[in-house]
This record gives structure tokens, sequence and C-alpha cells, in this order.
């Protein structure tokens, strides 16, 4: 079987997942595209030699024939609009963080589930999809370390450009962490704390850098965020979970370690989409396999909503410096609910 998909938005990640389509994974065909940019629609359907239809609109795209399953890569603010249009067409959809731009706009998408009786979304948290996460969401939910009591997590990356605001460090880095620190205590989030240490000099003077963000689960875990984007020496992700017997690392990516010149050393990774290549990979080829299953086993549009509801409590305590408590809508029963138990 092969799931023939149509594609929203065909900027750098766009591009990326209809080259990783076409040439890494299987079960999954590029039928139909669309962009903004007409001409650069017809110049990736020429660059990759696509047998695709170009369509003028995502309306239009999602409703072909032809098209069984939808990918919305396009401008963040136009993901709710055409998410919403997919579930409407009863077709499943991928759909590039942010579900929506707001947290209404996430719920909206879950009330649109539950009036269609069908969970159809899934939404690009690919972290869950890394080996190195899975590794230690094992090692914790066979108990290795017993329960988990602190987690320790820095998102650094060298440099971001002066485009990049204040909130992003929020709405476009940290909410990775938001979404995979759930997954691994299999808990959700009661408040959050935002501390601003010394400012980096490398910072621009719009932007507070680095952010320290504190938050609690239901069952007490501690979470301490650092988010660093000016770090200067590499792309560099890390997570330590601290338990009542033990202590599990996340591992580093696979690398030579090189001693020469009276020195022992190793590569860092510098760019994001080489460090999550393998999980870019992964998460998709889940999807094609549980789209042509009929079933989502993804992050879910649920998943989608508490990070948007987490990230609105993370700037709101970053404005105020005070401690902001998370309070979520009751959750759809078919959304694939966890229960947050005492281990």
């Amino acid at each position: 079987m092969e799931l023939k998909i149509g594609v929203i938005g065909v900027g750098a990640i766009g591009q990326d997942h209809i080259k990783r389509i076409t040439n890494t994974l299987s079960n999954g065909k590029i039928v139909a595209v669309t962009d903004v940019n007409d001409q650069q629609a017809k110049a990736i359907v020429e660059a990759f030699d696509l047998d695709a239809r170009i369509y003028e609109n995502g309306h239009q795209l999602i409703q072909a024939d032809e098209v069984e399953a939808i990918m919305v890569t396009s401008w963040g603010p136009t993901h709710e609009e055409f998410v919403l249009a997919a579930i409407e067409a009863k077709k499943p959809v991928f759909c590039e963080k942010p579900l929506a731009t707001t947290k209404e706009g996430c719920m909206r998408i879950v009330e649109a589930e539950m009036k269609a009786e069908k969970a159809l979304v899934q939404v690009g948290y690919m972290r869950r999809y890394d080996t190195g996460y899975r590794a230690l969401k094992q090692v914790i939910d066979e108990g290795q370390i017993g329960q988990p009591l602190i987690i320790h997590a820095a998102h650094r990356n060298p440099t971001v450009p002066n485009r990049y605001t204040a909130d992003m460090s929020i709405v476009d880095t940290f909410i990775h962490e938001i979404d995979i620190h759930r997954w691994l205590l299999n808990d959700d989030y009661v408040s959050v704390q935002v501390i601003a240490p010394k400012k980096t000099r490398e910072a621009a003077d719009h932007l507070q850098d680095p952010l320290i963000v504190i938050m609690k689960t239901k069952q007490g875990t501690v979470i301490n965020g650092e988010i660093f984007v000016h770090c200067q020496y590499g792309y560099d992700i890390q997570c330590q979970v601290v338990g009542e017997k033990g202590i599990a690392h996340l591992p580093d990516p696979a690398s030579v370690i090189l001693r020469s010149e009276a020195k022992c050393s190793t590569n860092i990774l510098t760019d994001w989409q080489y460090r999550f290549k393998e999980a870019y990979d992964a998460e998709l080829q889940d999807w094609i396999h549980s789209s042509l299953k009929d079933e989502v086993n993804g992050p879910s549009a649920w998943d989608g909503y508490v990070a948007a509801v987490t990230a609105d409590a993370c700037l709101k305590a970053k404005a105020t410096g005070k401690t902001t408590m998370i309070h979520l809508k009751e959750r759809p029963f078919f959304n694939q609910p966890f229960i947050a138990e005492k281990r």
C-alpha cells in the first residue's frame, strides 16, 4: 500500500520532508503540492522529479480526490485553517509545530476531532522519535532509577538571527522541552517560573539570553530547563533525570573521540537538522504507516494544545517574574490519554 500525500507549504522544512518521503522512506508518495509562491512549488516539483499536481491553494489540495493525507508545513499562522479543513475532509494530517498559534486555536482543532469522532492529527514533535530520548524513557518507565525527582535540561544553539524575537525562546525553542519532558515523565505540568540570569554579550538588545524555565508536574517532579541560544560552541541538547535510585543521561550523538596534539576531543554538531535527522525520518515513517492503518500513534492534537497552554504560561511567567499556574481543559477520551499515576 502507498499513502498519497499532499504538501501545503514547500519552504525549508517542507522541502526536507518531501525529500525524505521521496528518497528515504517507504509507502509514501507526494502527489500534490501548493505554496503561496507558485514558482517555488513548480521548482520543487521539478527538482525532485515529482509526479505531483500543483494546486492554487491549500483548500483545493485538501479536497483533491487523489490526496489521501495532508502534510502542513506552511507558515505557522496558517496551520489551524488547513488542519481544520483536513479534519472536515476526514483526511489524516501531519502538522509541523505549532499546531496553531494560540491555545484557543489548538482547542478548536481538538473539538473538530471530537465532532468528527476520530483522531486525525499528528503534530511534529520529532524528539519523541529520537533514539536517545526513547532509550531514556525506557529507563524511566522500567523504574531503573526509581521515581524521577528532578530533570536538568538544556537547549543550546550556537547563535540565532536578528529576526529571532524574545517570545521565540519559548514558542520556537523551549516548546520542544515542554513536549518531550511531559512525554518522558507521563505527567502534566501544574506551574512554571522563568528566571533571567546574567545576559550574554552575544545576544541582541531585544533578547534576554539565557533563560531558566522551572516547571513542576502533578506528581511533583521539577524540570530545570536552560534556554541558551547564543552559546557559540554548537547545537547542544542535554537532559539529565535524577531519580530516587540513580541518574540517567540523554546520550550525546555518536562521534569519534580523537586523541591528538596532546588533546582528547570530539566534535559537537552545529545544526539542529543534523542532530535530529534520524528522528525526522522515523517520525514521518511512523505517520505514513499509522495513516495507512487509519491510526494516529504520534503526538496528538491534544499534545499540541497542552504545549500551547504551557507556552502561554511560560510567557506570562517571563513577563511577570512570578510563578504561573497551568490549567488544562478535560482531555478527550480518544486522544491517547495517559493517567498520571504515582509510580
